[in-house]
């Protein structure tokens, strides 16, 4: 299985940094490869490197008025009022030198993993680097200067004929993909995030299913915050499931972000190593089941670098290419090299232990009422289905 996998990286992909004190720090790619090296687990025949996304594929989704503000502000050429207009030099999204190569390089890593798939090269595709799920046609948004997932939706609509699936499990609301498709039937979109109640984007409702043609083929289950592991993984089983057989596609993608854990500092969640083991495999399972395996998965949001996103980010290529060798203590050597220069303490296995919280005083409270936000999101399609029945 191992050698039908494609694994999308460059030193090159680190240079999207905003600025040293950011929380969005792709250091912890370089994190996630060390430890897959470390595990023998990662075949360097296999790394692909990423090409950069061209004007015209990143004008798929954004305008061209935008692309060239973006060029612009990485080469210190636009005024600051103009570039507040495109979300540009905001807290968030600071700009920072070569911007637009920099994110056209992400946008590239995801096409590269599409093409991989697409051509029959790779069964499955990782591009850690993407998963940049805020941005919007004309505007950046909560980190994010290009979406590559959405480019990568449409390119692959356009190249390739494709009904594709999204799947986005960060802990925020995937709004860019999900309002670049919105209207399109032939593009299906589920994210299960954070309730917006507390957290940005502040959407993600579970009336938000579509318009148009596209109505119905938009779903999204925002779970209550502190939101534990039983919940959640009820709420993502079930709902692929049926999200799934629903729709039948021919490709998934996959967004994995890892900030639902309880060690992020962004978000409000209470999950643990639990749901990253899960997650990936029941993506591998309805990739196989409707898809004939085509699988691509990109990373996203993840801001405890040192503690959560190595290990959740290895275990979807460990599932990728069949590895059991995720299991136990990390490897020692990875520990020894990199808690010289982590700010806090690394955990030494893959697993987190029982006693990581106190426990939730609400959870009954919280499980039953993702229950039922999981039970109206999916009342479309039962219903369908019992009058198609019927």
């Amino acid at each position: 299985m191992t050698d039908q996998c494609s694994f999308i990286f460059s030193e090159e992909l680190l240079n999207y940094k905003f600025n040293s004190n950011h929380p969005f720090n792709q250091f912890r790619l370089k994190l996630t490869v060390d430890l897959l090296h470390k595990l023998n687990a990662l075949d360097n025949k296999l790394v692909i490197p990423p090409r950069m996304a061209t004007e015209e594929e990143l004008s798929l989704v954004h305008d061209p008025s935008y692309i060239a503000a973006v060029k612009m502000a990485g080469h210190g050429q636009l005024p600051q009022q103009v570039a507040e207009n495109y979300g540009l030099g905001t807290e968030d999204t600071p700009i920072f030198p070569n911007m637009h190569e920099a994110s056209a390089l992400l946008v590239g890593g995801t096409l590269t993993a599409v093409d991989q798939v697409m051509t029959g090269q790779a069964l499955h595709a990782l591009h850690l680097g993407g998963g940049l799920h805020h941005g919007f046609r004309g505007k950046a948004s909560g980190f994010c200067v290009y979406n590559d997932s959405s480019v990568a939706i449409k390119y692959m609509q356009d190249k390739y004929n494709a009904r594709v699936l999204y799947v986005d499990t960060d802990a925020h609301h995937g709004d860019g993909v999900q309002w670049s498709f919105y209207d399109d039937p032939n593009v299906c979109t589920l994210s299960i995030h954070e309730t917006g109640r507390y957290l940005f984007p502040g959407t993600g409702n579970v009336n938000e299913r579509g318009q148009g043609r596209g109505y119905g083929y938009s779903f999204n289950i925002p779970v209550d915050a502190f939101t534990e592991d039983e919940s959640w993984l009820q709420v993502y089983t079930q709902s692929l499931k049926e999200v799934a057989e629903f729709f039948k596609p021919d490709v998934i993608l996959t967004q994995n972000g890892a900030d639902s854990h309880y060690y992020d500092p962004l978000t409000h969640l209470s999950a643990t190593m639990n749901i990253y083991r899960e997650i990936p495999k029941l993506a591998h399972e309805i990739a196989h089941q409707y898809c004939g395996g085509k699988w691509i998965a990109v990373g996203g949001g993840g801001y405890d670098i040192w503690r959560v996103v190595p290990r959740a980010w290895a275990l979807i290529w460990m599932e990728m290419t069949e590895n059991s060798n995720c299991y136990g203590n990390l490897p020692q050597d990875w520990l020894d090299f990199w808690q010289a220069k982590a700010p806090v303490t690394l955990p030494l296995k893959w697993d987190d232990p029982n006693d990581m919280y106190k426990p939730i005083p609400r959870k009954a409270e919280i499980t039953e009422k993702n229950f039922l936000t999981l039970e109206k999101a999916l009342y479309p399609i039962r219903n369908y289905q019992k009058s198609e029945s019927s």
